[in-house]
Formats: structure tokens, sequence, C-alpha cells
């Protein structure tokens, strides 16, 4: 359950400027210590957000989060990627994901306060670094409304990578760059 790093907040904020401010429904994966899903709830509290995780311990913690700052209208579930939504009919007008997005190579690269801290899961994505990425691009379509957006954090490096993930059901591909000038999040807009 990765602690919010500075970077987040270029995701946060890419929802924010597309957000209509209606009760739009959002989908977080891999919600981790729920703080997008959190930082949500309390500028867009008409919306409905759904939190999902694979690990039952970052719920536990996301629910605390998400207690503590009020944020009531979020609901959590454990799920690996969409699995909870499978067969469910329900679709999205956003879903936002931080997803772990390092390398197996750059790994132990990393701070050591990241590094030596964080949940090895939270943070390690196999051997390319974009194995989950390639799901969440591959299977976000089906999820979303037409219209809807696909947000997600990208890690140093990856931007080409991953632009050439998108096909012809993308449209409206950008990315916003972080504080320091890296491109960091990955907007799509399913045509």
């Amino acid at each position: 359950m990765l602690v919010p790093r500075p970077e987040t907040e270029v995701l946060v904020e890419k929802v924010l400027e597309l957000s209509t401010r209606e009760s739009e429904a959002i989908l977080d994966i891999g919600t981790g210590s729920g703080c997008i899903a959190v930082a949500l709830a309390k500028e867009l509290p008409r919306a409905h957000i759904e939190a999902v995780d694979i690990s039952e311990r970052a719920l536990r913690v996301a629910r605390r989060n998400a207690a503590r700052h009020k944020a009531r209208h979020i609901r959590f579930q454990k799920s690996d990627l969409f699995s909870a939504f499978r067969g469910t009919g329900l679709r999205f007008d956003f879903i936002v994901s931080n997803p772990p997005y390092v390398s197996r190579r750059d790994y132990d690269g990393l701070p050591a306060d990241v590094r030596d801290f964080e949940p090895r899961r939270a943070l390690l994505a196999g051997e390319s670094g974009l194995e989950l990425v390639e799901r969440l691009v591959r299977r976000a379509a089906t999820f979303l409304r037409p219209g809807g957006y696909l947000i997600f954090e990208i890690g140093d490096g990856q931007r080409d990578r991953v632009l050439g993930l998108f096909g012809e059901r993308w449209t409206e591909i950008e990315t916003a760059w972080d504080l320091a000038g890296t491109p960091r999040v990955i907007t799509a807009r399913r045509a």
C-alpha cells in the first residue's frame, strides 16, 4: 500500500479537469492506501467511487483512511484489476490507476525510502514493468462508457511503449508531466 507521492497529484488533477462534477462513476484500480479515491471523493461529492485492490491488507488501510477523511461514497472491494466487475454490466466514466510499473531490473535501483518500506507487490510489475499496464489498457475499454476516460500513472522512460499499447478503441491520448518534467500520467478516451 504505497505511500502517496506528489506525482500522483497529477493524476487526480487530470480527473478534476475532465470531470463534469455530476454523479460520475469512477473506478480506482489498485487503490492501495486509498489516496486517489479519497481525494476524488472529497473533490467530487456527487461521484460514485469503486476502489479495488488485490491486497486485503491495503483495503483495510484504505477503508480507515476514507473513514478518517469522512469520504463515505467509496465502496472498497477485493479485485484483481477488473475481476470484481466481470458480468455485472457496470460501466464507468473514469478508470484511474497508479499501478505497479517498476521492472525487475529497476527495482534494486529504487531509492531506499521507497524500496525498503513499500510492499514489493505495490511497486514491481514484472520483467518490463509494463505487465499490469498492458492488462489495464487491454481491458479498460470494456468497463468504460463511450467517451469515458482511462487515466493512469507511468514510470520514467515508459511513455513511448505505453502509447504504443492503444488501438482504435481509443482517442484523445495525452501525456501529463509531473513537477520534475517527467512524463507521468497518460489519459485516453474511449472512442
